[in-house]
């Protein structure tokens, strides 16, 4: 893993998806419990894998357990803080996100948003950008 510093973005090159999810981890274990991760990229590039690091960051036990909610649209997953893992995918009209009411869970834990890009949230939140690099490599970009 390769960290270089731009202004208030942080930018990483993994080389694997133990890393991306090693890096994801870290993150998270200085989370104080009301964050909102807002996740970027295309499909394949490793936002899940990100946000099991997240999980077991936050000390979910069975950090297998968290899949892609495409169909559930949002799963709940107990750990040191609840965890609201909300996927966009198949959201088109934003009439249709403000309808999955998520805005109901700001405050409550960790809120961890796949296909953010979809997303207009105007607050407080750790951005994350995920583009695929050469071979297994993942640009990944953090800004809060």
């Amino acid at each position: 893993m390769r960290k270089n510093r731009a202004q208030s973005k942080e930018e990483y090159v993994t080389r694997s998806e133990i890393d991306t999810f090693l890096l994801a981890k870290k993150l998270a274990q200085g989370f104080k419990g009301k964050e909102v991760v807002l996740l970027k990229g295309e499909l394949g590039t490793g936002k899940t894998v990100f946000a099991k690091g997240l999980a077991a960051g936050l000390g979910l036990k069975d950090f297998h357990q968290v899949c892609s909610p495409s169909y559930t649209l949002i799963n709940i997953y107990q750990a040191k803080y609840p965890i609201f893992h909300i996927d966009l995918f198949r959201l088109g009209k934003e009439t249709e996100i403000m309808d999955l009411g998520w805005e109901d869970y700001l405050g409550q834990g960790v809120i961890i948003v796949e296909w953010a890009e979809k997303l207009r949230f105007g607050q407080d939140a750790i951005r994350v950008t995920i583009r695929m690099g050469k071979q297994d490599q993942r640009r990944i970009s953090i800004s809060s």
